[in-house]
C-alpha cells in the first residue's frame, strides 16, 4: 500500500468518525460574550468582586474587571511545547482570608530536557503575583508534547486534586505509582502530603499519588452532592471517559480502554480487569474533553444537577443528564462557537464558558 492510500484512508476513518457522533443539537440555548478576544484561555477563575482571573496557554495571565484586560506579572517561566503551557487556575476555599491562587503550568525546571506539569501557588498584589511557591514538579522532563493534564479541584476539606497526563509514556507511567504520569494527585493546601494519602507506606511511591491508571484528565470537579472527585480523560480514538475517584483506586490505562490506536489498530483486547475501575461513561467516537462542571443553579430550571463537558474534537459544550450516576442523555450546547477549552459555574449562578480563538461566554437558556 503506497503513502497516498495510507493518507486517504486516515482521512476518510476521521471524516466517518467525526459523524458518528449524533448527539442532538439542544436550541434551547444562547450566549453573550463576555470576555473577547482571547485564543486559548485554558482556565479561569472569580475573584470575589467578580472579576475574573484567566490563564491563556501561550503564558498570559489576565485580570479581567470592568471591561479592561490587565497582564498579571510575576509568573514563573512557562514552558510553551504542544499542549504545555499556562493552565488551570483556582482560588483556595478560604481565598478572602489568605489570598492563595493556585495554578498549574509546564516548567524546564530540572535536570532533564523539555518539561512537565507543575503546581504552584501565589498571592495577587497590584498587578503581580507575590510569595510565589511551588508546590508540586512532576518529573523527568520530557520535550514530548502531549498529556499534560493540569485541571485542579479543591475538595470540602481543604485537600488540593490535581491531575498529570502520562505524558505521551503510556506503557511505563500510568500503571507505576514510583513514576510520575497518570495520575490524579493529593496534597494538603501547603503542598505538603496529606498522612493518609494512599501509598504513602509503599517503598518508592509517589506518595502524593492519589489515583493512578489515567491517560490524559482535562476535567476535574466535585459533584454537588456526594462531593465525590468526577475527573473525564481523553481516550485515544474512542474511549474518553468519566470517572469517579476514589482513594488508591487503578482506574487501567493502558491496559483497559475502549478505544484503539489513531490508526486503528489494538493495544489492548480488553475493556475490563479485575482490580481495575470500569468508567461511568466513555465516548466513541471520542469528543476531546476539556474543561468539566456540573450545573447546581436555579438559573436553568430543569437543567440543574446536569454536567457539562467541553468538546473540543466537536466545538460544542457537552449537557449529561444523569441518573444514579450514569449518563442517560446528551445534548450540544453552543453548538459549532470553537473549541471548548474549560467551563465554570459563576457565583452568580449561570455558566461560563472558555472557547479558543473567541473568549469566555456566558450560557444562557431560552
Amino acid at each position: 500500500m503506497d503513502m497516498k492510500t495510507i493518507i486517504i484512508g486516515l482521512i476518510l476513518s476521521s471524516t466517518i468518525a467525526c459523524a458518528q457522533d449524533q448527539n442532538p443539537k439542544n436550541l434551547e440555548n444562547t450566549h453573550e460574550v463576555i470576555v473577547s478576544d482571547l485564543n486559548i484561555p485554558w482556565g479561569f477563575a472569580f475573584l470575589p468582586d467578580n472579576s475574573m482571573l484567566i490563564t491563556e496557554k501561550s503564558g498570559e495571565l489576565i485580570h479581567f474587571k470592568n471591561e479592561t484586560k490587565t497582564n498579571i506579572s510575576g509568573l514563573p517561566e512557562i514552558y510553551v511545547r504542544g499542549q504545555g503551557g499556562l493552565l488551570d487556575i483556582i482560588l483556595h476555599p478560604n481565598y478572602d482570608k489568605n489570598g492563595w491562587i493556585y495554578f498549574s503550568y509546564a516548567s524546564s525546571e530540572g535536570d532533564d530536557s523539555g518539561g512537565n506539569t507543575t503546581i504552584a501557588r501565589a498571592q495577587l498584589k497590584d498587578n503581580s503575583l507575590t510569595n510565589l511557591q511551588v508546590l508540586y514538579k512532576a518529573s523527568p522532563d520530557t520535550t514530548k508534547g502531549q498529556h499534560f493534564g493540569s485541571r485542579l479541584a479543591f475538595d470540602d476539606d481543604g485537600y488540593l486534586y490535581f491531575s498529570v497526563g502520562e505524558r505521551g509514556n503510556r506503557d511505563e507511567n500510568p500503571q507505576d505509582i514510583t513514576r510520575d504520569g497518570g495520575k490524579i494527585y493529593r496534597l494538603n493546601d501547603d503542598g505538603s502530603i496529606p498522612k493518609d494519602n494512599p501509598f504513602v507506606n509503599k517503598t518508592n511511591a509517589k506518595t502524593a499519588i492519589y489515583s493512578y491508571g489515567h491517560r490524559n484528565p482535562q476535567g476535574m470537579t466535585i459533584h454537588p452532592d456526594s462531593r465525590q472527585i468526577w475527573t473525564h480523560e481523553h481516550g485515544p480514538k474512542g474511549g474518553d471517559e468519566i470517572n469517579i475517584i476514589k482513594a488508591g483506586k487503578n482506574y487501567g490505562w493502558p491496559v483497559i480502554s475502549y478505544g484503539v490506536n489513531y490508526i486503528g489498530t489494538k493495544f489492548t483486547d480488553i475493556t475490563e480487569k479485575e482490580g481495575m475501575e470500569q468508567p461511568i461513561h466513555y465516548w466513541d467516537p471520542s469528543i476531546a474533553p476539556s474543561g468539566m462542571a456540573f450545573i447546581k443553579s436555579d438559573k436553568y430550571g430543569d437543567w440543574d444537577g446536569n454536567l457539562l463537558v467541553g468538546s473540543l474534537k466537536f466545538q460544542y459544550l457537552d449537557m449529561c443528564t444523569l441518573k444514579d450516576n450514569k449518563v442517560i442523555k446528551e445534548e450540544r450546547l453552543l453548538d459549532g462557537l470553537g473549541r471548548v477549552r474549560c467551563v465554570e459555574q459563576g457565583p452568580d449562578g449561570f455558566i461560563y464558558v472558555g472557547i479558543e480563538n473567541l473568549g469566555i461566554v456566558k450560557l444562557i437558556r431560552k
